[in-house]
């Protein structure tokens, strides 16, 4: 296992050893069998996400051939591009868009005067322990496309990638989201637009996006270059 991973899955059993009361034997296998949580430095996370891009190249160039090879995932890499939201969340948010578009209830979600889908509002699909998706700001007529696609699933969307030999680099268009938006956005409006709360005072305590008025406005700013780039 990679060492992310290997520190997931021991985050996950410590977990689950709380959960089921045997934490105590859990630590005494983890100290007989000697396993230890690995301690990834920040640069070497840095290093490796330079390194992908080396070999597997710029991650819209993945989008562009998948949206060629695959049409019937040519609005969803678009929506996924514009939110930078986690596979499952996005596939969820498509979904959920579709569905109630047919059912007259769209305004339940996607606010129209903010031009954002409010995830906070269906906390069962969006709000999970570790994994969280609260705000996204995405254009009405990308909204209105959507809503007249078909739905989708996880299954479905790794199947044909595979079928067609290519990569699944879901992350990387996240973290292309990411990396865009620091030019328009601060970290901590990134964090909140992809669902992660930090345990620092000022995240927990001080920070609200409602009293950022002019967010909508640098986040679309940060939409046109995203989508200046994935047409050129």
């Amino acid at each position: 296992m990679s060492e992310s991973k290997l520190n997931l899955v021991m985050c996950s059993l410590s977990s689950l050893a709380k959960y089921l009361g045997i934490y105590e034997h859990f630590h005494r296998l983890v100290k007989a069998y000697g396993l230890k949580w690995k301690n990834i430095k920040a640069e070497d996370l840095l290093l490796k996400r330079i390194i992908s891009v080396r070999e597997n190249g710029n991650v819209l160039e993945w989008v562009r051939q998948v949206k060629t090879e695959i049409p019937k995932l040519r609005v969803f890499m678009d929506f996924i591009v514009q939110t930078g939201l986690r596979l499952e969340e996005a596939v969820n948010s498509y979904n959920l868009i579709i569905d109630l578009s047919k059912e007259g209830r769209l305004n339940e979600y996607y606010n129209f005067d903010n031009e954002a889908l409010e995830h906070y509002r269906f906390k069962n699909l969006f709000i999970r322990r570790t994994k969280k998706a609260f705000v996204s700001f995405i254009p009405r007529r990308s909204i209105e496309v959507i809503s007249k696609e078909d739905k989708l699933t996880i299954y479905k969307i790794w199947n044909w990638i595979k079928r067609k030999g290519l990569k699944c680099r879901f992350p990387d268009v996240r973290e292309y989201f990411a990396t865009v938006m620091t030019k328009w956005l601060n970290p901590a409006e990134i964090d909140f637009l992809q669902g992660r709360i930090s345990g620092s005072i000022f995240m927990r305590n001080y920070f609200n996006p409602v009293l950022l008025t002019d967010l909508k406005d640098r986040v679309f700013k940060g939409l046109d270059q995203l989508k200046n780039t994935l047409f050129s």
